[in-house]
């Protein structure tokens, strides 16, 4: 399948004050810390991560809020930021987002009318947008009669529904869904869920779903992808990746997921207990970031970083288990 988006050695950091008298040293923030990875037409890729781990600022450099401070992110071959930072506007109407808290994603002074006609005007000009409308609602199983209340009228999810409409209006064909359920009730979610899945089949839209429900992807994803403190520690395809979890700080989140069952229980990888803290995205640990909290932590993890590696066909993972020589009396791999 063709690549709709690659990313290479992406990276993101912000300021966020200084240190230190009299040079004043920058205090920054590595947010996204050299990711790389590609995404095919029509599929969802799974991002996650606890908070802090800077999935949402990936999903912000890819749609253009933010723009990358190094490294590269093309859609269909076309690099995403011009030289003066700026993006296109065919490829602002290519990539949108749906953001997490639709409360605060939607305009409160504005009808849904109004919302939804806002990026039609931009990116659709010269067709009859009352009637662009009405098919943006019919498409989300909305009444038209909606398109004359104001959000603080609607429910969380039917706010969140509005959203998805309104990043439908552009016809993109990249979707970043930035925990779009994580502000909802179980109902809505699953409601809410369906029909992405419904949107995705009829539109054929590249999902780049972020989340830190790692159940959810589950069912949602293709591939998953793993970060903490900025880098992509894991990557591979769905069944895969739950089956046989390489990374230790993967292994923990899987053996984490709450189940309601013994045969449940039973698929849930070797329980890994985290023993330390996470540090400081401010003053991260050299070598291996996962070091503080990791259970098979060597010496080599504490002075250099690992890099990615091919561990199975599509399974990719960054440890240094998978690259050093395993201690005596110890197998490769936790």
């Amino acid at each position: 399948m063709t690549d709709i988006l690659t990313v290479t050695d992406l990276k993101k950091y912000f300021v966020v004050g200084r240190s230190g008298w009299p040079k004043r040293e920058p205090i920054t923030v590595k947010a996204v810390d050299g990711i790389s990875f590609a995404m095919a037409e029509g599929e969802t890729l799974g991002l996650v991560g606890e908070s802090g781990s800077g999935k949402s600022t990936v999903a912000y450099t890819t749609v253009g809020m933010y723009p990358p401070t190094s490294g590269s992110m093309k859609f269909r071959g076309q690099e995403l930021f011009q030289a003066d930072g700026k993006r296109p506007l065919h490829l602002k109407k290519d990539i949108q987002i749906v953001f997490q808290d639709p409360g605060s994603s939607l305009n409160p002074r504005r009808s849904i009318k109004d919302i939804l006609e806002m990026p039609l005007r931009l990116h659709q000009p010269g067709k009859n947008r009352l009637e662009q409308i009405v098919h943006l609602l019919d498409i989300v199983d909305m009444p038209p009669a909606y398109m004359y209340k104001y959000p603080h009228m609607l429910s969380g999810g039917e706010k969140q529904i509005i959203a998805v409409a309104r990043a439908l209006a552009t016809d993109p064909s990249l979707v970043i869904l930035d925990e779009p359920t994580s502000a909802l009730d179980v109902s809505v979610q699953a409601k809410t869920i369906n029909l992405l899945l419904r949107l995705q089949r009829e539109f054929h839209l590249t999902y780049l779903f972020i989340t830190h429900d790692l159940s959810l992807m589950r069912n949602v994803a293709a591939r998953v992808a793993i970060m903490y403190l900025g880098k992509i520690c894991e990557i591979a395809e769905t069944a895969d990746f739950f089956q046989k979890p390489l990374h230790p700080y993967t292994q923990m989140l899987l053996s984490s997921i709450p189940v309601i069952s013994e045969a449940e229980e039973a698929f849930k990888p070797k329980k890994v207990i985290s023993t330390g803290e996470i540090p400081s995205p401010v003053n991260i640990p050299s070598g291996c970031s996962f070091t503080t909290r990791c259970p098979f932590v060597m010496d080599v993890c504490r002075e250099i970083d690992p890099v990615m590696v091919e561990a199975g066909p599509g399974h990719k993972v960054r440890c240094h288990l998978f690259t050093q020589p395993a201690p005596a009396g110890r197998a490769k791999g936790p």
